[in-house]
């Protein structure tokens, strides 16, 4: 029970019962069985049509612009009419943006699913190269970019490209009606992947719509245990939107509970956006746990977080001791800090902490939300007993239909069950989830996914060098950082290659550390490179 005597277990039951504001029950999804919310929208034009915020409620906030729940529904429509009459955008086309984090970001994205096209959100720090490569993965009808972005594209996109910042005050009428089905692809949001390329990650409205209603769940639990939270809250949006942590988890639900999403816009800084969560009185916050650690260098004396509810931490694991040094600096953490465990593929998070537990053992990442089904399996595919590690193994209505465009790379991570394989190696104990490895070679630097392979096969076409492996190593401040083994067959010194990487990757998967050498590296009977080796190249970590 919690403070005021109310039992969260009677209460969940009470919401997700039959009858309940957010039944649950067995349906069928893509072929297989599971848990779902019974009342939910089609698709998410009708989340949007049904936000449940009076018109003069602020929806978007951020230091530039202010936009109310009424202002954001005519101007998503009326680009929404843009987009369909001027460029033909229809059902299953896709939208690309190419954006920092903006409300105009957000009004694009609504205008292009309401239309039942595909938002394929490009990763805002790609290099040339790398935008190359999701315009021809992606095909986009069109092409939305800021300015910065918009001089990093390739000479010719090919398409039209429209400006993030003007295009979008136009005025031409109301979009077309259309009929939009719960498993067609709303979203294609880019993780690095194992064959070196960025894989297209594709969430379709059932996704994003159960993963808005999960939010809703949360809020009326909330408001069940404490009546002061029904009041409508103010989160705080900043980390990127091409990620599912922004775009999936705070610009969606929050429109459908009706709150206001406030975005701290350009590179993270503690100070500033510690004004900004004073200022605006944001009540909620999630943030990785490099943000956190800038946080508690630049400390919160002198700002006022009062207003400020619930504190979370997200995307990466977090040591104890930041956890514990949270609570010391930030209010809300003290009673609210909570974590969770899930990746792009997932939707939303697969678990999640509540702050008791979080507080009681540090090292677990939770318990499965609604409807998410978990199971721990072994190399043969079968289910291993409590506390044996094994991989991580999900199921439920939140995780991606498959892989734009990669058939292969689909069938490899789904069984016939619908049972999707994480790659993430961990264990159950009594309910509680615990990772013990993370994804094979994946480095997690600043909350950023980076893939060895995609940064070796950059270096690997430098004319003077024979072969690399890179790794990641722990630093204070970023989690990890990347570095690079370099075997050179012609003279080239680290600058030469920092140079060559930077051209052709996004900054933060240019490594940080380099080892050059003449010497082959170690490799195992079978010619695989014996990655448990490489660390050793560079003493320490930092």
């Amino acid at each position: 029970m919690n403070s005021n005597g109310a039992d969260p277990r009677q209460a969940l039951a009470a919401l997700t019962g039959p009858g309940g504001e957010f039944e649950i029950a067995e349906q069928e999804v893509l072929g297989a069985r599971m848990p779902v919310f019974t009342r939910r929208a089609p698709n998410l034009g009708a989340l949007l049509a049904g936000a449940p915020a009076p018109g003069d409620r602020e929806y978007l906030v951020s230091a530039r612009r202010r936009l109310t729940y009424a202002e954001h529904a005519e101007l998503s429509g009326s680009f929404a009419a843009v987009l369909s009459q001027r460029y033909g955008v229809g059902k299953g086309d896709r939208v690309a943006i190419l954006a920092a984090n903006c409300p105009e970001w957000i009004v694009a994205f609504w205008s292009t699913v309401r239309l039942g096209a595909i938002c394929a959100a490009f990763n805002a720090w790609w290099s040339t190269p790398e935008i190359a490569y999701a315009l021809e993965h992606a095909r986009p009808t069109v092409l939305i970019a800021d300015a910065e972005r918009a001089a990093k594209l390739p000479p010719d996109p090919g398409i039209p490209v429209l400006s993030l910042e003007t295009g979008l005050r136009e005025e031409h009428g109301q979009p077309p009606e259309v009929a939009v089905g719960e498993d067609d692809p709303a979203a294609i949001v880019y993780t690095s992947g194992t064959t070196g390329k960025p894989k297209g990650v594709t969430h379709s409205h059932r996704n994003l719509v159960a993963t808005a209603n999960y939010h809703r769940l949360m809020k009326a639990m909330s408001a069940a245990m404490d009546p002061r939270q029904a009041e409508p809250g103010r989160w705080l949006l900043s980390l990127p939107l091409f990620h599912i942590a922004s775009l999936h988890n705070v610009a969606v639900p929050r429109l459908a509970t009706g709150e206001t999403v406030v975005l701290s816009e350009g590179a993270f800084d503690a100070r500033a956006t510690l004004d900004l969560v004073s200022r605006e009185r944001v009540t909620n916050w999630t943030v990785v746990p490099t943000m956190a650690n800038r946080l508690v260098a630049a400390g919160t004396a002198g700002y006022d977080l009062s207003a400020l509810k619930a504190f979370g931490l997200a995307s990466a694991p977090s040591a104890p001791a930041l956890q514990a040094r949270l609570r010391e600096l930030v209010p809300a953490a003290r009673q609210n800090l909570v974590t969770s465990y899930g990746l792009t593929e997932s939707g939303t998070g697969a678990t999640v902490t509540n702050p008791a537990a979080l507080a009681a053992d540090p090292e677990t990442v939770g318990t499965p939300i609604p409807t998410v089904s978990i199971q721990v399996r072994d190399d043969s595919g079968a289910v291993v007993p409590d506390g044996v590690p094994g991989e991580i193994w999900l199921r439920s209505q939140y995780n991606m239909t498959g892989y734009w465009n990669d058939e292969a790379a689909t069938a490899a991570v789904f069984d016939a069950d619908r049972w999707m394989r994480t790659g993430d190696i961990g264990c159950l104990r009594d309910g509680l989830l615990y990772l013990t490895t993370r994804r094979s070679d994946l480095i997690l630097r600043g909350g950023e996914n980076v893939y060895p392979i995609e940064i070796e096969h950059c270096l690997d076409e430098h004319p003077a060098v024979a072969e690399s492996a890179v790794i990641g190593l722990d630093h204070a401040d970023l989690g990890q950082e990347v570095c690079a083994i370099v075997v050179l067959e012609s003279e080239a010194d680290e600058s030469a290659l920092r140079e060559y990487a930077a051209e052709r990757l996004a900054y933060y998967k240019v490594p940080s550390r380099w080892h050059l050498t003449t010497a082959t590296l170690p490799r195992n009977a079978t010619g695989k490179v014996k990655r448990t080796g490489l660390r050793g190249y560079f003493g320490s970590s930092r």
